[in-house]
């Protein structure tokens, strides 16, 4: 664990210790049992209605005021929250979740001397956000000199520096003084200021207002190397218009403290628990409501954590004149195809597929979905505009080639398949998934053994824990007659695909071709318990396995007028 996340996550433990599964066994409530439930699911709107309930009835427990307040955080609910977070203060307990939404309630009542008055030893967060906190709440109170010497306390912390300087830099930005928050950028001695994709935009408005748009353009070339997207363009057609752009990143104090919670919800984004990053998202959203980033992170980890109504409605929430409205628009579309909506989905990328008929991401998404529901020649006609509009050599060429490469050899298009495939390899030589695909497929076909032999070989040495990968080696062995070679690779497959149909069922053609004929007979038997026969993509074929049961392997090649089982250079 880095020691960032390690400093973020140092009050998790501490914070939640109320929510100790200890408390199940001390509760009798059916409504208690109830929200923990919902909870565990990340209900969280369910788990609030039982938690208030249970607290009507027990108001002075502590564990349901925590998980109380928690499930209205998850909700995005402070207001709720609120009564609840004072209580568990009020009685002079522990809980962070419960001193941030009473931070987030006086920094919303801008009660700044109030926030610095608070004792974090036993009202603290955590040492960043406590510490940014503070900063920005001493720039509410009128003091600059004190806020900027609080940003600096902060960062001689470990594994702070970037945070306190971006934060820095936003503060200076936001009274004005706009030499002050460059150098801070642009002073490489300082430390690395935290760099994100909002980082280098506030960096180029920054710029903008000293008069630079020329290196304010740079800023964002060297930033967004492959491409920019509508919010992005529209920021460099004002800059090269020679307009000057507004500092729009942090325009208040409240504005700074949303920031604070953003920052550290983008930092533990992939890396804590989702709920847990989820709190930081909701009350960076609660403080500025729009703030667009903000919202589009906490959609993504509703969807996340399958609460796909909730990340629908957030991302809803963003409206068509935003220039990150596209982005809302795909999540909104792949959190319907995930709750089960595809239709639904494909309708959403179609009609923003026209709103934004230059973007690739969005041809490449409503390809995708196509894809992913069997309409392999549809997405062909998506992938083909996403490439079009791809520039030669963008980072995102191979996949276009690979996926669509996927698409045509579904439909048996073979050489335009085999193209694309080729296509992507000439760009990313060495890239598994494209070595895996080109090289099973030929054998499937017959065509090229020793070529895509060596190909999947290839793709095992760099994905080595890749079941799939695995299999293929595999099944290209077999295919080539080399069936003692294969079974080791095949048993392999299976230790780390042990419930996949087509793999056991792969392992059960190997074992017969080395004789092993019940273990054979026991494998296909497994294939077919694993067969859900709701999943249309699936490679397994249930008769043909039921078959080889009946008949065994080498009478079902006979009926099918395949080749019969011969190992390598027998002539036997």
């Amino acid at each position: 664990m880095s020691g960032l996340r390690r400093i973020l996550l140092s009050g998790v433990v501490a914070g939640m210790a109320l929510s100790a599964p200890a408390a199940l066994a001390q509760s009798k409530s059916g409504a208690y049992l109830a929200g923990r439930h919902a909870l565990q699911v990340n209900d969280f709107e369910t788990a609030s209605q039982y938690f208030s309930r249970a607290l009507m009835r027990d108001p002075g427990n502590a564990n349901l005021m925590e998980d109380t307040v928690l499930s209205f955080l998850a909700t995005g609910e402070l207001d709720r929250a609120m009564p609840v977070a004072t209580a568990i203060e009020d009685q002079g307990l522990r809980s962070q979740v419960a001193h941030m939404v009473v931070l987030a309630g006086l920094a919303d009542q801008q009660k700044y001397d109030d926030i610095l008055a608070r004792d974090v030893e036993t009202l603290g967060v955590g040492p960043l956000v406590d510490g940014l906190v503070n900063a920005w709440a001493h720039l509410g109170a009128g003091s600059v000199s004190d806020a900027l010497a609080a940003f600096d306390e902060v960062a001689n912390q470990n594994g702070l520096r970037g945070f306190a300087n971006y934060h820095k830099a936003m503060a200076l930005a936001m009274v004005g003084d706009f030499e002050g928050a460059e150098a801070i950028f642009s002073d490489q001695s300082m430390g690395r200021v935290m760099m994100t994709r909002r980082g280098a935009m506030a960096r180029a408005e920054i710029l903008s207002q000293l008069d630079r748009n020329a290196d304010a353009l740079s800023v964002l070339a060297e930033s967004f190397s492959v491409g920019f997207d509508p919010s992005l363009t529209a920021m460099a057609d004002t800059l090269a218009a020679g307009n000057k752009l507004p500092f729009s990143h942090v325009t208040s104090v409240r504005d700074g403290m949303a920031e604070v919670f953003f920052s550290v919800a983008a930092a533990l984004n992939n890396e804590a628990n989702d709920q847990y990053t989820l709190i930081y998202g909701q009350i960076a959203s609660f403080l500025r409501p729009g703030h667009v980033d903000s919202a589009l992170l906490v959609a993504a980890l509703l969807d996340d954590l399958e609460q796909y109504d909730q990340a629908i409605a957030v991302y809803k929430s963003i409206p068509s004149g935003s220039p990150d409205f596209f982005a809302a628009e795909q999540g909104r579309a792949d959190a319907l195809s995930r709750s089960g909506r595809p239709d639904t989905a494909i309708e959403v990328l179609e009609r923003l597929a026209v709103d934004y008929p230059d973007l690739p991401s969005v041809h490449t998404a409503l390809g995708d979905l196509h894809r992913q529901q069997d309409n392999f020649a549809e997405a062909v006609t998506a992938y083909d505009k996403a490439l079009d509009l791809t520039e030669e050599g963008a980072r995102t060429e191979w996949f276009l080639h690979y996926v669509r490469g996927i698409s045509h050899e579904r439909l048996d298009n073979w050489p335009e398949a085999e193209a694309d495939f080729r296509a992507a390899l000439e760009m990313r030589p060495d890239q598994p998934q494209v070595l895996n695909y080109l090289g099973y497929s030929m054998v499937e076909k017959q065509i090229n053994l020793d070529e895509a032999l060596d190909m999947i070989e290839r793709a095992v040495a760099a994905r080595p824990d890749s079941g799939y990968i695995v299999d293929s080696l595999g099944w290209v062995l077999y295919r080539l007659g080399r069936y003692e070679e294969a079974v080791g690779h095949m048993e392999r497959a299976v230790e780390l695909m042990p419930v996949d149909p087509v793999v056991n069922d792969h392992l059960g053609d190997v074992y017969w071709a080395v004789g092993r004929y019940r273990e054979a007979e026991f494998q296909w038997k497994r294939a077919l318990s694993f067969i859900d026969p709701e999943d249309t993509q699936n490679e397994a074929d249930p008769e043909r396995i039921r078959a080889k049961l009946d008949r065994g392997l080498d009478k079902v090649l006979e009926e099918e007028g395949a080749p019969p089982l011969k190992v390598a250079n027998d002539d036997s």
